[in-house]
């Protein structure tokens, strides 16, 4: 399974990032290897439209679960129609601390 977690930046300590379109990077995780890797949000700065594109892009990389602090409605309806499953989290945390969570 792969799963996304927003982030603020490009390493595993990075602050984990609320915003689901917005946020400017995606930490990928493959739970079957259990490599991580970090792929810069494209649409981070888009004028409108970023939360779908964004949940166009999870569809593309194949992710079955995503971890941010917000989801908007058109994004959150798209997902659902992949069946990629949204996880809502409020808490100021790291990427790595929700790494280590996912994997325990």
């Amino acid at each position: 399974m792969k799963t996304v977690i927003t982030a603020t930046g490009k390493t595993p300590a990075s602050a984990f990032d609320k915003r689901f379109g917005r946020a400017a990077w995606f930490c990928l995780l493959d739970d079957a290897s259990g490599q991580i890797e970090f792929i810069e949000n494209e649409y981070a700065n888009a004028n409108g439209g970023a939360g779908t594109k964004v949940a166009e892009k999870m569809v593309e990389l194949g992710v079955q679960k995503v971890v941010s602090g917000d989801f908007g409605p058109k994004a959150k309806d798209l997902l659902e129609k992949f069946d990629i499953q949204m996880v809502v989290v409020q808490d100021d945390l790291t990427v790595e601390l929700l790494l280590e969570k996912l994997k325990a």
